[in-house]
């Protein structure tokens, strides 16, 4: 038999992608199921956008582009950093990925190795751990809880740094938490970094869907030493409704670029040509389709915090940005469903699915047992209809 690699052995599946998996075998069987694990919006993709892609194919933009991405979309990138957020970055502080995963695992693997640290606030996106390892990095982990909003203090980020300490991994608005820093409190955390040689990865991803008073910040525009010292990922997939365009991309200092781009270039050399059209349109094009999924988004949240408060033991700090819902089921724990004894998230999740059809993913894939995280990026029937189902399920608890 062929030997398996001790990469291949010590990196966990995506929690995120396993219980969508199961949701898929139980309806392609004929079960009703309602699936909030997934992060993916169910809207289309604007029309506008996939209009560019029919243009870009049909014009013969079919071929390979330079690996970074074209000097069109990067463009695009550039201005639209500087539109949204006022940061300056010319086409070498760009490189465009198959997604913002790859960004980020492209990023960190141009800048981490063996015997480094990544300082990583938990509760974290359950891919960050494993791409850190599999750079041979060591992730640190910080735990925040929810009277802390999820946040992690600059008290604590100073206590885990260690000579051996190379990058700080923030993402803000946060999956799986909806935690959105203020921009005050992101300057006390990089603030905790001056003095030290330690890099920012900042997942920004989320950072057009934000609700009330919360608002997102570009980290690299903090303080006039951070954009030397920062990489900014981020993506389409969530504000324009492009997931399975796969177009990521990082801003980051020119050395850092190229470092990405000739990893990149044995990896999977460059992005899809059509689909970086069509990202050229949804970043230089009108923007009212964003508007009008952050408002439909920002509905749903409502929904979901309204029908959730009314469920007995169940604690929802309220996300302030992105589309999920992070909330405490551990007053469920020690009770039994049918014949299950629920010990954790995972036991609460899976018995939730088999026995109820109601499909949320663990916390303990985020680092934060006793949780489990419900993605409201689906209509608002599936959520009044899955979450009753929630309701009457957790009401036989015994």
């Amino acid at each position: 038999m062929i030997r398996i690699s001790q990469l291949a052995n010590s990196v966990k599946p995506s929690a995120t992608i396993a219980a969508g998996t199961k949701a898929r075998q139980l309806k392609a069987a004929g079960v009703k199921v309602f699936d909030f694990s997934l992060g993916e919006p169910d809207f289309d993709t604007p029309k506008h956008i996939c209009a560019a892609a029919e243009q870009a194919a049909a014009g013969g933009q079919t071929h390979y582009t330079p690996t970074a991405g074209t000097a069109e979309v990067k463009a695009a990138i550039a201005k639209w950093y500087k539109t949204f957020h006022g940061l300056d970055c010319g086409p070498e502080n760009v490189i465009v990925s198959n997604g913002a995963k790859h960004s980020l695992h492209n990023a960190l693997a141009a800048t981490v190795g063996p015997g480094d640290e990544v300082i990583i606030p938990t509760p974290y996106w359950v891919s960050y751990s494993d791409l850190v390892s599999m750079t041979g990095a060591t992730p640190v982990l910080v735990t925040t809880t929810p009277e802390s909003g999820f946040k992690m203090t600059p008290a604590q980020l100073r206590a885990a740094i260690t000579p051996r300490t190379r990058m700080l991994m923030l993402n803000s608005p946060c999956n799986p938490t909806g935690t959105v820093y203020t921009r005050a409190e992101l300057e006390a955390i990089v603030d905790a970094l001056d003095g030290t040689d330690a890099a920012i990865l900042s997942d920004e991803i989320y950072e057009q869907l934000t609700y009330g008073a919360a608002k997102p910040t570009c980290i690299a525009t903090l303080r006039p030493w951070l954009k030397d010292r920062t990489i900014t990922v981020s993506g389409a997939s969530k504000s324009y409704a492009m997931t399975g365009w796969r177009m990521g991309w990082a801003v980051a200092p020119a050395a850092v670029v190229k470092a990405m781009d000739t990893i990149q270039s044995q990896e999977t050399s460059c992005p899809s040509s059509v689909s970086q059209a069509a990202l050229v349109a949804a970043l230089a094009g009108p923007q009212e389709c964003v508007a009008e999924m952050r408002k439909e988004f920002a509905g749903r949240r409502e929904l979901t915090l309204g029908l959730l408060g009314q469920i007995p033991g169940v604690k929802l700090p309220a996300p302030e940005g992105a589309f999920y819902a992070f909330f405490d089921v551990s007053a469920y724990f020690g009770k039994t469903f049918g014949t299950t004894q629920v010990t954790d998230s995972l036991t609460f999740c899976n018995a939730l699915l088999e026995q109820a059809h109601v499909n949320l993913v663990p916390g303990v894939a985020f680092g934060a047992e006793g949780f489990v995280r419900m993605s409201f990026a689906t209509n608002r029937a599936t959520i009044e209809a899955g979450l009753a189902k929630l309701k009457e399920w957790l009401s036989t608890a015994k």
